[in-house]
């Protein structure tokens, strides 16, 4: 049995996975340890499962609405909360056991347990207090938990947990976090929804879908408060016409539990404090890293606002130790720890021209219905720098693929820089955006002007002629609108 490694990973998350698979394709003899079960939160309780939620509830939607496509159905259409719950655990499975696959297929042990570290270049892994989900299939493992291990280099990827408010703490049956709220037992009537970033958004529109009566309460003033402001409203106003009520400018200072309802302590912008009583409330205030217990400050790892510090290859302060992921800091996004993964295995097997992250160039989903997408600076960002700057802008309204869908409702936006032409910024909702969002990103990496981008061939008819329309606009020549 082997206990000395080029490379471990503690955490197996898409950060974690992601590092093992490119050390092993460089030569690397890696191992993984993993307290619970592979894929990390983003495939089992995360951006997978929540998709599945979301898809059963769009397609919920089209069935509620196929007269407008001139179709009938008879009969009511009701959602079955245990079956869409069911196939979105199915799926999650299905990504615990495709990412077992992958650890064979790339000769990755798999450690079961919980890691510390004792020293810079060894971990002592315990059993582990969480009940193991074994992946689907067999998969090789030449260590099956307690021990001690060594490695030339430690990669910390334990992810990050929901963030609770004093006071007002999830409890798992009244006061969920997104755990609950994906795998809830009964559907409630009505939902309170703290905190409307892409985690609280897509419960919000998912909930509201199928029926529920559901109240968003944001401190801030719009809700997905990273995105731009005009797509913000544009969102804003579609939720509202689905029946969702948004108070922005507003904070939850106290919640009552009833026996199965809650009444929150609402304070509004005005000052006043208004009563909201709910079946269930879902707290989605961000989340905190995972930097707890593993043996960070004994060792001196640095940490800061509560994140373990790094350079830009995910090296932390102590040589030999590294992190990734969100538990190395925002942004809290999967893609970006899989990115920071390949940067930092590739600068420790020293590999040539590695780049440090580029941050100002990773898009940012969220799935809700209008779904939102974006990449680069914020028109007010673009501002607040002292860029001069030109904006454009092309509604779906004049596009003809979104009308022939029936998703006319949505917004590109485009900002760039007047003397350079470079792309500083891309904002998007409406329908699919989130799969349109790569091609502003690919620009921006490429370093791509506006002039290259008005030259560009776009498909007809496809929604993504408004992103060229967009940047048209941007020089008033917007042709189709």
């Amino acid at each position: 049995m082997s206990t000395s490694y080029d490379v471990i990973v503690i955490g197996s998350g898409p950060g974690g996975y992601i590092a093992a698979i490119r050390a092993a394709q460089l030569g690397l003899k890696v191992a993984v340890v993993e307290r619970e079960h592979l894929a990390g939160i983003c495939s089992n309780w995360g951006c997978i499962p929540t998709k599945a939620l979301l898809c059963s509830a769009e397609i919920y939607h089209y069935a509620k609405h196929s007269g407008d496509y001139g179709l009938k159905i008879e009969g009511n259409v009701t959602p079955d909360l245990k079956a869409i719950v069911s196939r979105s655990r199915a799926i999650a499975q299905r990504m615990n056991g495709g990412v077992g696959f992958l650890m064979k297929k790339n000769k990755v042990d798999i450690i079961w347990g919980e890691a510390k570290l004792t020293k810079p270049n060894e971990i002592v892994v315990s059993e582990t207090s969480r009940t193991i989900v074994q992946p689907q299939g067999p998969i090789p493992r030449n260590t099956l938990g307690e021990g001690t291990y060594t490695a030339k280099h430690i990669i910390v990827a334990t992810g990050a947990r929901p963030r609770a408010l004093p006071g007002i703490e999830p409890d798992g049956e009244l006061i969920w976090t997104y755990f609950e709220a994906m795998n809830p037992d009964a559907m409630p009537k009505s939902l309170l929804v703290m905190g409307s970033g892409a985690i609280g958004i897509e419960f919000a529109s998912f909930y509201r879908t199928l029926g529920v009566d559901v109240t968003v309460v944001e401190l801030l003033p719009q809700v997905m408060p990273v995105e731009d402001a005009e797509i913000s409203a544009l969102a804003k106003k579609q939720f509202e016409k689905q029946g969702m009520k948004i108070h922005l400018e507003a904070k939850v200072t106290k919640v009552e539990k009833g026996a199965n309802s809650i009444t929150a302590h609402v304070e509004m912008k005005d000052g006043k404090v208004e009563n909201i009583t709910a079946d269930r409330m879902i707290s989605a205030v961000g989340v905190q890293a995972n930097v707890e217990n593993i043996g960070l400050e004994a060792l001196g790892v640095k940490t800061d606002r509560g994140f373990i510090a790094i350079d830009g290859y995910g090296k932390t302060n102590v040589p030999g130790i590294y992190a990734i992921g969100d538990v190395a800091g925002p942004p809290m996004l999967a893609h970006k720890a899989e990115h920071e993964a390949v940067i930092c295995i590739e600068k420790i097997a020293g590999l040539p021209n590695v780049h440090p992250m580029d941050k100002s160039k990773i898009p940012g989903c969220t799935y809700c219905h209008p779904q939102v997408a974006s990449v680069g600076l914020t028109e007010a960002k673009a501002k607040e720098q002292g860029r001069d700057i030109r904006v454009g802008r092309f509604p779906f309204v004049a596009n003809g693929k979104a009308i022939a869908l029936g998703q006319d409702q949505g917004l590109v936006k485009t900002i760039f820089d007047k003397k350079t032409g470079e792309l500083l910024g891309a904002h998007l909702v409406g329908a699919e955006v989130t799969e349109l969002i790569q091609g502003f990103v690919i620009a921006m990496n490429l370093d791509t002007t506006e002039e290259e981008l008005m030259h560009t061939i776009f498909p007809h008819p496809t929604i993504s002629e408004t992103m060229k329309e967009s940047v048209l606009d941007a020089h008033g020549r917007a042709l189709n609108a």
